[in-house]
């Protein structure tokens, strides 16, 4: 199917509104992105081009350079997140519980809700076993957090036209990859159906800071912008924000700052909660009974 057989077009003002609990008006849905980088491969993205633009294998700056994020960057989001009191979605591929132990170790008795990832970071369309990755991917992280996850993100938000229906066969019950909305909606597969989370391209450092090249500082303005309307939205319909990073970007030390920039700036706000995709799942599909 085409996403438009499996989401029919609807207008946020023509649904009943969503209601939270108390006086919250808004969830902030925190997601930090672990990815192996395999030496062997084009690395998924660079930030120092290959000179004359001619491609050289291995590519060790631009693997250093994300190497950076899980030996030093991480860190700084452990100690942001502990300080605020905040557990966030870990999107993450399976493999980082084998090369990088000792990272996931950390995610995971910090309470962080891991959310499959593929594998390895690559593109979907290029893997030939797609349902076979889907099925590793699970069980890995499942045996190594203790439970098995109910979310999903595409690496690059990567989909081909039946990863839906392979991602419920494996007991996904949540998915990142539709970014078109404000509010969870739920989309049709031959496997039943999934809940669509609202992730985020725009509030996310990968596009803002490395394909847009804007500086660190507008990532906390543009942040503190989208907060700010969707908090007064949030009055009368509540509103879902996502705040999508990755270590070797954010966690730099000439970044960090801003980053914890916003989250003072949401903290100041009354009536904000701090939710994980498995919360937020939990909150929808108790109204909306998507899965028994």
């Amino acid at each position: 199917m085409i996403p438009r057989d499996r989401a029919p077009f609807s207008a946020i003002v023509d649904r009943p509104p969503l209601e939270l609990p108390g006086d919250a008006r808004i969830i902030v849905w925190s997601i930090v992105n672990l990815e192996v980088w395999d030496i062997s491969r084009a690395m998924a993205r660079q930030v120092l081009p290959a000179p004359t633009g001619q491609l050289m294998l291995p590519d060790v700056p631009n693997w250093s350079w994300h190497e950076y994020g899980m030996r030093v960057g991480v860190w700084r989001f452990f100690d942001l997140f502990e300080r605020l009191d905040v557990r966030p979605t870990l999107s993450v591929n399976a493999r980082v519980c084998l090369d990088y132990e000792r990272v996931a170790a950390q995610a995971r008795d910090a309470g962080w809700e891991p959310m499959g990832h593929a594998y390895e970071q690559m593109p979907i369309h290029k893997i030939e076993d797609q349902k076979g990755m889907i099925q590793k991917s699970m069980d890995t992280l499942e045996t190594f957090w203790g439970k098995r996850p109910i979310g999903w993100l595409g690496p690059g938000l990567t989909e081909t036209f039946e990863t839906p229906e392979l991602l419920a066969e494996a007991g996904v019950k949540y998915i990142g990859d539709w970014v078109y909305d404000d509010e969870p909606t739920v989309i049709s597969t031959a496997k039943g159906p999934l809940v669509t989370l609202p992730y985020s391209i725009e509030l996310n450092d990968i596009p803002m800071m490395l394909v847009q090249h804007h500086e660190a500082e507008h990532f906390y303005r543009r942040c503190a912008d989208a907060f700010d309307r969707l908090y007064a939205e949030g009055a009368s319909r509540p509103r879902i924000m996502a705040i999508a990073i990755h270590p070797y970007i954010s966690g730099q030390p000439f970044r960090i700052d801003y980053l914890e920039r916003v989250y003072a700036h949401i903290n100041r706000h009354p009536g904000v909660l701090h939710w994980n995709g498995a919360e937020i799942y939990d909150w929808y599909n108790a109204a909306a009974k998507v899965h028994p």
